[in-house]
């Protein structure tokens, strides 16, 4: 206490001990201050920068500066899907409607089935159809890109992933509508006795893996990614996604009409995904949604089974086509043995970010049903990746009571979160340490995943230098997995894929896959077709293995319906397998031209990746403009000859949005490569300890 009552101050020692303490007080409050002032100007970017992240749920359209707009397009999609044996033919209409003051550009980028065909474009502009044709890409951009500047109607659609495409329509008039037809024909799936057709009608968001880099000058980028040494197309496959909520209450809604004349009698016509409404006359089925239009938030899956009894164990169709004839053969190997080798099974989950929601559920299910098919005989281990690689054991080991146990309890406790790096996980799958039994182990691996990532190719490569006598078996997972990667990444590996499409879903489809796992392998296929020797062009040109419930599917150029298909194969031990097809049987079918031009191009890209060099361009560009079809290096275009905008009238252009896949989390709505608030949160943290601290200081010296 300071006494002054005078002029003259005095002091006594406890007066200097309590002024030394109201000094330091002071200063302690002032340091703190500071301390504040300068953690909240570091906080304050981090605030905005996750402020802004948080924008990315809810914006609705972008245009080519990357600044946020209101809803300026509306977007409406038409299916109608006719299927004739082991073709589905669709037609898909995709309307960009106007509703601004201003001239628009609609970009859409959009997924199709990892098998689609497209051999048509139509754009339509009022009571105008303009036709489009197939050119070499870069050209079909230079094409485009001219017609838009020139104010012309204009639309090119490309593909960047073969399940994945770009829309692209300029010049669309305020408050008109512009619409683009797609053409494109997929196979039918045949397994385990059950026909299945799927709709992709959304995409799950992709982890972009590798170091940002800049745009390579020719790319058109326009999603939430920025192109990576490992994806420098990430731009390009990256559209935002967003809540229903977050775009017109009439948008991103689709109408679906699919017919189905298989050609034999049906016990049933089911949806895992949609309600269904079907009518029937003869064998022919139609099937629609019930209630009408769907939201485009998940795939549309329709499967078929036949009346018991009639299930095709063969099927042979024909078509001639600018003089030359094309035939399309499908087997079904008997069920014969069973498999009694023991297994090393390796099980490795997703726990990535955009397994968030109903799918880590999912894949927690399918996980511990695959554990239910262990037996004493079989050794096991559980792998988890996410932005890191977990495993449950260091090694496999028996499927004892006690382990399996462990394994249920380790399952039950995954959470999904952080980045997808599939690589070290597979690395751990298929390079992992092992004990050796000279063959007398079955090794496999079973993927669970929803595919959620841009550098397939890479991923490709890698199961196949990898994979040694393992099997690679994939379940996809979630409302809009990566079909096309967990297809392909099977094949590379010797496997087969399954989807589930809801946690109802679980039970048959890997009911399916678990007993074509347990059940013996064609091996050593060969392929005679009648004339063989005259250079007949058939695939695939070396069949894989096939497991138990999958038919044998080939395309062949150049063969007549006459004369006999021979098939021959071997079971496990040794025991010969063969099979005989009449092709006078075949019935006329449409489309089998282009199903042959695809299998080629495939296999062509497929050469490619194996023997580590360049596809052949030149010649894939060629087989897809003579068959009109969309590649890699070709793509569609359409341009109205009239100009419709003078060239001083401003456009913008709007990035359209995909809708957030049904079941995940609203996190997905900034994955994976936006800002996020933990750092925020960290220095929030760190101002709240630092205040802890000087209260603490304050208290010690108040009561010293």
């Amino acid at each position: 206490m300071i006494i002054s009552s005078s002029p003259l101050r005095l002091y006594t020692p406890a007066t200097v001990s309590r002024r030394q303490r109201f000094r330091f007080k002071r200063l302690l409050e002032g340091v703190s201050l500071w301390l504040t002032v300068l953690l909240m100007l570091f906080v304050h970017p981090l605030y905005a920068e996750a402020d802004e992240a948080d924008h990315v749920g809810q914006l609705h359209f972008v245009d080519g500066q990357g600044v946020w707009q209101e809803p300026a397009l509306v977007l409406d999609s038409d299916f109608d899907i006719k299927i004739s044996g082991l073709i589905a033919d669709s037609r898909l209409l995709r309307s960009f409607r106007n509703t601004s003051d201003q001239w628009r550009e609609g970009v859409f980028v959009f997924p199709l089935p990892e098998k689609a065909s497209v051999y048509g474009l139509t754009m339509k502009v009022g009571e105008r159809t303009i036709e489009g044709e197939v050119q070499p890409k870069k050209q079909a951009r230079r094409t485009y890109e001219k017609a838009r500047e020139a104010g012309q109607h204009a639309a090119n659609v490309e593909q960047q992933r073969p399940n994945l495409f770009t829309a692209r329509v300029a010049n669309i008039p305020p408050g008109e509508t512009v619409s683009v037809e797609l053409k494109y024909q997929q196979p039918v799936q045949y397994q385990a006795g059950v026909f299945e057709l799927t709709l992709p009608t959304t995409l799950t968001p992709r982890y972009m893996p590798g170091t940002p880099v800049r745009s390579a000058p020719d790319q058109w980028q326009g999603g939430w990614a920025v192109p990576t040494t490992e994806v420098p197309d990430a731009g390009a496959i990256s559209p935002f996604t967003v809540n229903p909520g977050d775009v017109s209450a009439d948008s991103h809604r689709a109408s679906i009409s699919l017919v189905i004349d298989s050609g034999l009698p049906l016990e049933s016509v089911s949806s895992p995904s949609h309600r269904l409404t079907t009518s029937q006359d003869g064998q022919t089925f139609r099937v629609r949604p019930d209630g009408g239009e769907i939201l485009m938030d998940r795939d549309f899956v329709v499967r078929w089974r036949p009346v018991s009894g009639v299930e095709p164990s063969a099927a042979v169709f024909h078509q001639s086509w600018l003089g030359e004839d094309y035939l399309m053969a499908m087997l079904m190997p008997g069920e014969e043995g069973t498999m009694a080798l023991p297994r090393d099974l390796i099980f490795v989950i997703d726990t990535s970010g955009s397994m968030a929601g109903e799918s880590i559920r999912q894949a927690r299910s399918a996980l511990k049903a695959g554990l239910e098919t262990l037996t004493p005989a079989d050794r096991f281990n559980v792998i988890q990746f996410n932005s890191q690689t977990y495993s449950l054991f260091v090694q496999p080991e028996v499927a004892t009571g006690n382990n399996l146990a462990r394994a249920r309890q380790y399952v039950d406790r995954l959470q999904a979160d952080g980045g997808t790096e599939m690589a070290p996980a597979l690395s751990l799958a298929l390079n992992g340490p092992t004990e050796t039994d000279d063959g007398a182990r079955v090794r496999q691996v079973i993927f669970i995943t929803d595919g959620a990532v841009g550098n397939e190719a890479a991923l490709f490569q890698q199961i196949r230098q990898q994979l040694g006598n393992k099997r690679l078996f994939t379940v996809g997972i979630g409302s809009a997995p990566n079909r096309h990667f967990m297809r392909e990444a099977a094949r590379w590996g010797r496997g087969s894929y399954t989807a589930i499409q809801s946690p109802a879903d679980v039970d048959g489809p890997l009911q399916a896959l678990f007993s074509a796992m347990e059940s013996p392998v064609l091996t050593d296929i060969r392929v005679n077709w009648p004339g063989q020797e005259a250079g007949i062009e058939s695939f695939p040109r070396r069949p894989g293995d096939l497991f138990q419930g999958e038919p044998l599917m080939f395309v062949a150029r150049g063969v007549t319906a006459t004369g006999e298909l021979k098939v021959s194969g071997r079971l496990p031990g040794g025991k010969d397998w063969s099979w005989t097809l009449d092709l006078q049987q075949a019935a006329s079918a449409t489309g089998l031209h282009r199903h042959w031009a695809r299998e080629k191009i495939d296999t062509l890209e497929d050469e490619a990746k194996v023997t580590g060099r360049e596809p052949d361009k030149a010649g894939i560009t060629e087989l897809a403009v003579n068959h009109g079809l969309m590649s890699a290096y070709t793509s569609f275009v359409a341009v109205e000859s009239t100009p419709v905008r003078s060239v001083d009238t401003p456009m913008a252009s709007d990035n359209l949005p995909t809708l957030l896949p049904a079941g995940s989390q609203a996190g997905m709505l900034r994955y994976p490569q936006t800002a996020t608030s933990a750092p925020l949160l960290i220095a929030l943290g760190l101002v709240g300890l630092m205040f802890s601290l000087a209260l603490v200081l304050l208290q010690r010296r108040t009561f010293s």
